[in-house]
């Protein structure tokens, strides 16, 4: 038997080596799936992944009382999961954006199980952002340090999106009802999410831009939400159809609103979209990536399949390519990270390298013992 760093090696280039020998135009995608595991609880979901390849999200802790969990906000960096840490409370706090600097949004438990309060943790320190009421949550944060999220108004009745821009929190508003939610900011601090309308008679997905929130409708049902915004001002969600039934993903670009119509028709949300316009979302009972036209269902994958991965969700693409969400693995819940082969060495030097270490393989395998290989 191998050691498990052996195994791993192995496993990584055998990939490598099938993703380029010669597949055809119309195979699937090739990529390699990592387990990022948790903080020691049996929990983990990714919320965000930056151009950098870091995730943040939020991840089970073992509690003080035996069988109890708490929740943290995490960082994986490098091959490590490093817990945040909370703005003084002791049973959570939630990493839910990175930006390509590092800076995280997120937010947390206050002392004596108050709050929770929007952060920005920038280095080693959270920072507090303060609510218009008595709490906040920030959901996303782009490259100026611009943060959007909810907020209860000062009125304690509502939430509403806010800008925390300039180290003022300034309310969206909403689009004629009581509530908006806001999930996502480009680097141009526009900002998307959904709103009720008068009288919380259904909600529409919105864009928020230089002051103003518009709505940018539905494809023909009552409700719909904008999940995710790219650099050049494309949307994507989810709307309602006519008649109500639904929803189906959308995306929104040049005024107009598409039906992304994926396999299956009956149900599908679309989460992220990069810079190249590659959506990432869930529909019916897998998670899909679409790009330059064409759907690909990602419990498809080559990797994913032979790790024996059932992959629930799809959450944020970067523009490299990179995806990360939530799946089932040896019957636990854990974050997943997606990374194409491309990202990988050319298949003819894989090949080489991977002849090169099965001839080592002999010799690794008589001097040293064969440990279990544990998986987390």
């Amino acid at each position: 038997m191998f050691s498990p760093t052996l195994k791993r090696a192995l496993s990584s280039l055998y990939l490598v080596a099938l993703a380029g020998a010669g597949m055809p135009a119309h195979a699937l995608p090739s990529y390699f799936i990592t387990d990022l595991g948790t903080l020691g609880g049996s929990s983990s979901i990714p919320w965000d992944i930056n151009d950098a390849g870091q995730v943040v999200g939020e991840s089970q802790i073992p509690g003080e009382i035996p069988g109890t969990m708490k929740t943290r906000a995490f960082l994986y960096s490098e091959g490590v999961m490093r817990d945040l840490g909370t703005l003084g409370g002791e049973v959570f706090s939630v990493a839910k954006g990175i930006n390509n600097d590092g800076q995280i949004a997120g937010h947390s438990e206050l002392p004596g199980h108050m709050g929770p309060h929007a952060f920005v943790y920038s280095g080693s320190t959270m920072r507090d952002l303060g609510a218009l009421g008595r709490s906040s949550q920030a959901w996303a944060i782009n490259d100026a340090g611009q943060v959007t999220g909810i907020t209860e108004t000062s009125s304690y009745v509502s939430f509403h999106a806010f800008l925390y821009s300039g180290g003022v929190m300034k309310d969206l508003g909403t689009l004629g009802g009581s509530g908006s939610f806001p999930y996502a900011i480009n680097n141009a601090g526009q900002v998307v999410g959904g709103s009720t309308l008068v009288g919380d008679d259904g909600s529409r997905a919105f864009l928020y831009s230089d002051g103003v929130m518009r709505d940018l409708g539905t494809l023909g049902g009552r409700t719909a939400a904008a999940l995710s915004i790219n650099n050049a001002g494309q949307v994507v969600g989810y709307s309602g159809l006519a008649g109500d039934t639904g929803p189906h993903a959308f995306l929104y670009s040049d005024g107009v609103m598409r039906d992304l119509d994926t396999p299956g028709g009956t149900f599908s949300e679309a989460f992220d979209i990069n810079d190249a316009g590659q959506v990432i979302g869930f529909y019916d009972q897998t998670v899909f990536l679409y790009s330059g036209g064409i759907t690909t269902d990602l419990n498809a994958i080559t990797a994913v399949q032979a790790a024996g991965w059932d992959l629930w969700t799809a959450y944020a693409i970067n523009n490299n390519g990179q995806i990360v969400g939530l799946g089932i693995i040896n019957g636990q819940q854990h974050a997943y990270l997606l990374t194409p082969a491309s990202e990988v060495p050319e298949p003819s030097s894989a090949l080489l390298m991977l002849v090169g270490i099965l001839g080592l393989a002999g010799i690794w395998r008589r001097r040293e013992p064969a440990p279990d290989l544990q998986l987390s």
